[in-house]
């Protein structure tokens, strides 16, 4: 039965740092299961408003394409959520899938402690390797591929130099010749020599700028969602030309956090607003929100598990339907309208 995401049982969240021979490590926590029943007067202890607008008529999603549990690359009935077909078998990695104007999906796969930015055609056939990196987000020309170029986190993976911050780029590719710009975390006189994960990247309408999600850097702090201007700037994090879109609202801006972001065709953004971060963590409140570039609420799409991470955000090139990921669970929302689970045991999801 398909359930609307509202605010449930407490659990303890994650970030963990490890020092890894005298260097940082990040490894994100997400998952964990789904409150068994749900209270809808939990909701307003969330302090959120407004509340999300009632449910259009049905209508049918656009196609979608995701990733499995066991990481597979495949397509979804928009309808069902059943996989219509497989693109890839094995071997796939989240939170991240995009997919071309001309019909060509972007994945990353894992190698020990590589990953690579693969493509194949949305309706299947040959697989071709793009270039080192994770995260891929093409451009809504089908021009440009932005990725991440930074350390695998998978166990046993430590990086091979303390200086983690050079280690975190932005990657930004012309498809049709190879060029390649890089756009590093931060200036060298504000390195502080902390990771800076990038966990997810998202393209502005306009082809111009990209959204870049920060993950913590250190004990469940460090969460950011910067805009990117990338014809002019030279890094992802600071400097001219990127900006970082504040928290506000309720609860608790001063200790919330956005924990990722994307845009929508009308300029807002989509984002998943988290409480609290600091030590402990306190996973109190999860909200989907369209917010302006300012931080500022325009809608409240839904109120999520306090207890499961919400990632894998994406808007359709009409605006007019959201999808994301609360642990393993796909949600799909028209018109940011209350979203409905369509199907489950997925690590990314993006529509095609």
């Amino acid at each position: 039965m398909s359930r609307s995401p509202v605010v449930g049982v407490l659990r303890s969240g994650c970030v963990l740092v490890a020092a890894l021979a005298a260097a940082v490590a990040v490894a994100g926590c997400g998952g964990g299961t789904k409150p068994t029943s749900p209270s809808a007067s939990a909701s307003a202890s969330a302090g959120a408003s407004p509340s999300a607008a009632a449910s259009p008529s049905a209508a049918v999603p656009p196609a979608m394409v995701a990733v499995t549990t066991a990481g597979a690359l495949v397509t979804l009935n928009p309808s069902t959520g059943v996989v219509t077909q497989t693109l890839v078998p094995s071997g796939v990695i989240g939170d991240e899938v995009s997919v071309s104007a001309g019909g060509l999906v972007f994945f990353t796969v894992q190698d020990g402690c590589s990953t690579t930015i693969e493509e194949v055609p949305v309706t299947g056939g040959s697989v071709a390797t793009i270039a080192p990196g994770s995260v891929p987000a093409v451009s809504p020309d089908g021009t440009m591929l932005a990725y991440a170029s930074q350390p695998s986190l998978t166990a046993g993976c430590v990086p091979s130099t303390t200086d983690l911050t050079a280690l975190y780029q932005v990657k930004i590719r012309t498809l049709s010749s190879g060029a390649t710009v890089s756009l590093p975390a931060n200036p060298e006189s504000e390195d502080n020599g902390l990771p800076v994960p990038i966990s997810h990247l998202s393209w502005s309408a306009d082809n111009q700028y990209l959204a870049v999600s920060i993950a913590s850097a250190e004990d469940n702090e460090g969460w950011d969602v910067t805009l990117v201007d990338t014809a002019q700037a030279q890094y992802f994090r600071a400097g001219a030309g990127v900006v970082s879109v504040p928290v506000t609202g309720s609860p608790t801006p001063q200790q919330s956090y956005l924990r990722e972001g994307v845009y929508m065709p009308n300029g807002d953004l989509f984002v998943s607003r988290a409480c609290c971060a600091g030590i402990p963590p306190q996973n109190t409140s999860r909200l989907m929100w369209e917010v302006t570039t300012s931080g500022v609420l325009v809608h409240q799409v839904a109120i999520g598990y306090p207890n499961l991470d919400h990632t894998s955000l994406d808007v359709s090139s009409d605006g007019q339907w959201l999808l994301y990921l609360a642990g393993n669970d796909l949600y799909v929302s028209q018109g940011g309208a209350t979203p409905k689970e369509l199907t489950t045991g997925l690590i990314a999801a993006a529509w095609a």
